[in-house]
């Protein structure tokens, strides 16, 4: 089994010391470990020096697995090494919420072992594809997100206005701060802290949530996933910014951006007795009462 490793290039104890752990219980099982360059050049050189730990830049096909240390950023970037190879993720979480990395430091070793027993389930997960008119070369072929696209005003306070298509049907004109166009997977993310739905991930949705709306009616919407969306931004500045998960790219307001479902998804390792409301559940701390 070939398995790659991938975390932050600026490291915290947490993140270190989870990739002790793993490495440790890796080395147990017949594997080949390949971490990510820059994620191995912040850890010990004792870990750096291990002959049977190598290197990688980019990922191919002949990967088994690919296992982020963070928590759901890391991840986020994560998949733009994975891109359309299929390589199924595991996260470990060493950040705060964690809705996509899921296994906790203590957890390693019993996750691992479930994993590499065929203990183990997939969670198919839904990408958005970005295109611009005209093309912008800064997006790239990393022209996709798993949480969200937003559109957001850059060097003002002042809102932008965005027209909005669905369909090639005009939808509205959001008078905001920005707008964010969310899957399922983000819907737990940016959206649902500028008050948008959480959507299950198996549901074939996507949300659009405006971002402080100046006209006050303007409401979450819910469209299908297999709706081709398209924007144009006006404001008092010539450019606007645009988000990609974590990827920030700057557009000028001539620019049209249209936004579909990816042709491909990503492939989420959970454990079997995880669920996404067990999740919903201890993350947002739905039921508890603090006063209690």
């Amino acid at each position: 089994m070939k398995i790659a490793i991938y975390g932050q290039n600026y490291t915290k104890d947490s993140t270190q010391r989870a990739f002790e752990i793993l490495v440790e219980v890796l080395l147990k099982h017949d594997v080949k470990i390949l971490v990510e360059l820059g994620f191995l050049s912040q850890q010990s050189s004792k870990l750096q020096s291990n002959s049977q730990i190598n290197t990688f830049s980019e990922l191919d096909k002949s990967y088994d697995l690919l296992i982020s240390i963070g928590g759901d950023g890391t991840i986020l970037r994560a998949i733009t090494y994975v891109r359309d190879l299929g390589i199924p993720i595991v996260g470990i979480n060493t950040g705060r919420l964690g809705f996509l990395a899921t296994v906790q430091t203590d957890e390693i070793e019993t996750a691992l072992a479930e994993i590499f027993n065929g203990d183990y389930k997939i969670s198919e997960r839904t990408l958005l594809s970005v295109t611009t008119q005209p093309e912008n070369a800064s997006i790239g072929e990393t022209n996709f997100a798993l949480n969200e696209i937003a559109l957001s005003r850059k060097n003002t306070t002042s809102m932008i206005t965005v027209e909005t298509h669905l369909d090639g049907e005009y939808l509205t004109s959001y008078w905001a701060d920005g707008l964010i166009l969310a899957t399922p997977t983000g819907s737990t993310g940016y959206s649902l802290s500028c008050g948008g739905p959480v959507i299950t991930p198996e549901a074939n949705n996507f949300a659009l949530t405006p971002i402080a709306p100046h006209n006050l009616s303007a409401r979450p919407l819910i469209i299908p996933d297999k709706t081709t969306v398209s924007f144009r931004v006006e404001g008092r500045e010539d450019h606007f910014l645009m988000s990609l998960d974590s990827r920030i790219v700057t557009l000028p307001n001539t620019t049209t951006v249209t936004i579909e479902k990816a042709s491909f998804g990503i492939k989420m390792v959970e454990r079997l007795e995880e669920t996404f409301l067990d999740t919903l559940r201890k993350k947002l701390l739905w039921g508890e009462d603090r006063r209690n």
